[in-house]
């Protein structure tokens, strides 16, 4: 403290010094882990909480909300294993991310690199791509419905043009319904991927390209040998997010337009969770299929990581 003299008579006066270096670090961190704590609240009772809950659930032999709860141990394990239906579901679900993820990134990629350039138009490009992140699922399903239903939009083309040996009834044929489905995953994610990637390609610096192309470099080479590199890590983040929501997400396209047949032939793991805890009542079946889920959704997080070697 740095203290003034007055004149006698007078009483002191005392001006507060800077503040010690300690209280200037702790300061801003106390500040922080109290701002911090609602979220941790409710990420624990809301995140944490439910994740828990599915590994105690899949441990428990409980046939309903309201039905007495029992432990089964591994038995629900065996069980799961041992079914058909569920080895169907692994199939169909790997089938899915195997196409439809990379099919929407690479063409998702192309289109937001085509917008990033400007080209005329560009602008009304860009809300037109949003359109299929506009529109809500249940009317994503009934356009796909009126598309491929048997007197639908794609039978009624073919047989215009005189392919009519082609139509087939898309949603309800076993070798066509996942198919419909992964298209549809594709056709509603891939206008919106396009539109982060174009966002992000255009904080690239132009003097990139330019000197690509100045070097002989075409598009082709501009988009994939310089661009892409730059924009690796973005790339990344946009595949973990679409691996997340086609693993995660596909159930409500399953059941709103195959019910996951013929047969299960269309059924995936997120639709066998609910299919399992909604319909069959069997909530220590579905909950066991959750754990591999998210043991599914674990790995391949963390092989996109590795393959686009992220450092996050």
């Amino acid at each position: 403290m740095t203290t003034l003299t007055p004149p006698p008579g007078d009483t002191t006066v005392r001006r507060p010094g800077p503040p010690s270096a300690a209280a200037v670090r702790r300061s801003p961190r106390q500040g922080g882990t109290v701002l911090a704590v609602p979220a941790l609240v409710w990420y624990l009772v809301f995140m944490v909480g439910p994740l828990i809950a599915i590994f105690v659930v899949a441990v428990l032999h409980w046939p309903g909300m309201l039905q007495p709860v029992s432990f089964a141990g591994l038995g629900n394990v065996r069980t799961v294993l041992g079914d058909p239906v569920f080895r169907d579901a692994v199939r169909n679900t790997a089938v899915q991310l195997a196409v439809a993820l990379p099919v929407m990134i690479v063409c998702a990629y192309m289109l937001g690199y085509y917008v990033a350039q400007k080209p005329p138009g560009h602008r009304v490009i860009r809300y037109l791509l949003f359109i299929p992140g506009l529109i809500s699922t249940p009317a994503k399903a009934m356009v796909f419905y009126a598309a491929l239903s048997p007197d639908g939009l794609a039978n009624g083309a073919l047989e215009s043009v005189g392919l009519g040996s082609l139509t087939d009834a898309w949603l309800a044929s076993p070798s066509t319904a996942l198919a419909c489905l992964i298209a549809l995953d594709v056709w509603a994610g891939i206008g919106f991927t396009a539109v982060l990637f174009a966002a992000r390609l255009g904080s690239v610096p132009d003097e990139l390209g330019e000197a690509a192309q100045l070097d002989g470099a075409g598009h082709w080479r501009t988009m994939w040998l310089v661009h892409f590199p730059v924009i690796r890590d973005y790339v990344g983040v946009v595949t973990m997010l679409q691996f997340l929501w086609t693993l995660f997400g596909s159930a409500q396209h399953v059941l709103l337009l195959t019910q996951g047949g013929p047969g299960s032939s269309s059924t995936t793991l997120s639709f066998l969770v609910y299919q399992k805890a909604f319909i069959a009542a069997d909530l220590g079946y579905s909950q066991t299929v959750g754990v591999v889920l998210f043991l599914a959704g674990l790995v391949g997080l963390l092989a996109i990581r590795r393959a686009f070697r992220q450092n996050y």
